[in-house]
């Protein structure tokens, strides 16, 4: 009988759900790849409005 439209059994969430967060975190981690890249790419290195700019000329000295 279904009370208040609740069930005797647990309604899954994780199961069919499993591609989207795979994919998701592959997407996360692809894209800060790419932002990493870029931001050290020879193009922006030197930048001034690169925010990363001292922290990648420190890590060129060593």
């Amino acid at each position: 009988m279904a009370f208040f439209g609740m069930r005797k059994f647990s309604t899954p969430v994780m199961r069919p759900l499993w591609p989207f967060f795979v994919s998701g975190s592959f997407v996360l981690y692809m894209v800060s790849n790419l932002q990493d890249s870029g931001v050290r790419s020879a193009e922006w290195r030197n930048d001034p409005r690169n925010p990363y700019a001292a922290q990648i000329a420190k890590e060129s000295i060593h």
